[in-house]
């Protein structure tokens, strides 16, 4: 695959002024990109997003932290999607059931030698997506988009029209999706045995029954897994007298994922008319993201476009397979990733184009985690063959699988060329140097809202005090032992 070297057109494009400075010529070609990409700086304009103080979304933030929600009580959502973590979980590959240590999140939790089909390896075969800025997403939920809205309206976050999950088959309305992509999305993880059901929980039976569970045993005292609980009082004050159920808790959680709206960034201070707002560097590396490859730049708002940074679509990038796979390929430790959802043949390996708002703070990067550093990512996005030919698998914890890495890798970049080839993905290798590269660096670390680096802010999203709920309440800690 030819690379393009774009020094000399990027030199160009940057710092000649025509008697201007660099600095004033580089806010023109900003302020001229702003205007032909139609941006406003903030996504969340037109959208209804719900606040952290109301009672449902308090009811949801309990529900997202309780173990009881768990198969085998030993797992939560906050297990792999911690508002401290970047709303994931911080790991390549989460461990959701089984872990040595249930309460420690992020780098130093890991899987426990006893639990069932432990084999050595994280047990979950995709990176966890953050739940940051879920409400503002359109199309579909999920690295593959298997949680997605049939009728996509910008703005509706998959509110009108009809939902299809996995429990309806890909492009069928499920009629117990619930009132958006994120209540859809959260029916779930409850019923992925890796993630949170556990391998003996309803083993053998339907994810309807399982559902059915877990609702019954925080309201049903006659359950021999009954959890002794206040949730009643906790539902009653927001749906009404005897109404814990499984619709109601996923709608709930659905609520409080939808409340991490995140958009408060350097970026749209700039967009919005504070040109102090960047530095020089982000500046340049604004320019770098958004020009097109004819105009010297790096082409990154063909995918990652608009307010919220991203298509929504599904695009073949060929991010190194690292993992255990969805059960694809002749070795089975492979993934096909949307190809597995809607059995196109030119989505094979292609996975959903993440938003970059926060992508400073929701590292490790890439559907499976391969990518620990946000330059390392960068340079692939840059140069996917020269950055896999160049790829370091020890940068990854001892636990992600790679036996199969190279080859799994070799059939996804192929992919990418045939999709370049046969025109379905205008992405081309590109060369630029450290320096531009740390430009571009610099631009996402601006799309960082601060809240995120502040524990006091960030916090609003923690439980401050559920005694009296359940016992199961998840008192995240870090590897120092620190609370989250």
């Amino acid at each position: 695959m030819k690379t393009i070297n774009l020094l000399s057109s990027i030199s160009l494009l940057l710092f000649i002024g025509c008697g201007t400075s660099s600095t004033t010529t580089t806010e023109s070609q900003i302020n001229n990109l702003i205007t032909s990409n139609n941006l406003k700086g903030d996504p969340s304009i037109g959208k209804t997003i719900p606040s952290i103080n109301d009672a449902k979304v308090q009811l949801g933030m309990k529900l997202f932290f309780t173990k009881s929600l768990g198969g085998d009580k030993d797992s939560a959502c906050v297990t792999c999607h911690h508002p401290a973590l970047g709303g994931g979980d911080n790991l390549s590959l989460p461990i959701g059931v089984g872990a040595t240590n249930p309460n420690l999140l992020g780098q130093g939790r890991t899987h426990n030698a006893s639990s069932t089909n432990y084999d050595g390896f994280a047990p979950v075969p995709r990176n966890a997506p953050s739940t940051y800025n879920v409400a503002l997403w359109s199309t579909s939920l999920f690295w593959d988009g298997r949680v997605e809205s049939l009728t996509p309206t910008a703005g509706e976050n998959g509110s009108v029209g009809g939902i299809s999950t996995p429990d309806s088959g890909f492009g069928n309305t499920d009629s117990n999706a619930g009132a958006n992509l994120a209540v859809a999305q959260a029916r779930f993880p409850v019923t992925a045995p890796e993630e949170m059901r556990g391998f003996t929980f309803e083993a053998g039976t339907s994810t309807a029954a399982a559902r059915t569970h877990l609702a019954l045993r925080l309201n049903d005292s006659s359950q021999s897994d009954y959890i002794s609980n206040t949730w009643q009082n906790e539902f009653t004050a927001v749906y009404g007298a005897n109404s814990v159920n499984f619709k109601n808790i996923v709608d709930a959680i659905g609520e409080y994922e939808r409340s991490q709206l995140f958009v408060n960034t350097s970026w749209k201070t700039y967009v919005e008319g504070n040109t102090s707002a960047l530095s020089d560097s982000a500046k340049r590396g604004a320019v770098l993201f958004y020009a097109s490859y004819a105009n010297g730049g790096a082409n990154c708002a063909s995918c990652h476009s608009g307010d919220f940074f991203t298509d929504e679509e599904y695009h073949v990038m060929a991010v190194p397979q690292v993992g255990r796979g969805k059960g694809n390929g002749s070795t089975g430790d492979d993934d096909f990733g949307r190809f597995n959802v809607d059995s196109n043949s030119s989505h094979k390996y292609a996975f959903r184009t993440p938003t970059l708002l926060n992508v400073e703070m929701t590292g490790p990067w890439g559907h499976d985690g391969a990518y620990t550093t946000l330059k390392a990512v960068v340079k692939h996005m840059l140069n996917p063959d020269d950055a896999i030919s160049n790829y370091d698998a020890s940068q990854l914890n001892s636990d992600v699988k790679t036996t199969n890495r190279i080859n799994n890798t070799t059939s996804a970049l192929s992919q990418l060329n045939t999709n370049r080839q046969s025109n379905i993905s205008s992405h081309q290798n590109v060369s630029f140097t450290e320096t531009q590269i740390d430009d571009l660096v610099t631009f996402l670390k601006s799309l960082t809202d601060p809240c995120l680096k502040d524990k006091t802010c960030i916090g609003k999203w923690v439980p401050a005090n559920v005694v009296g709920v359940d016992s199961l309440q998840l008192n995240a800690i870090n590897s120092n032992g620190d609370l989250l």
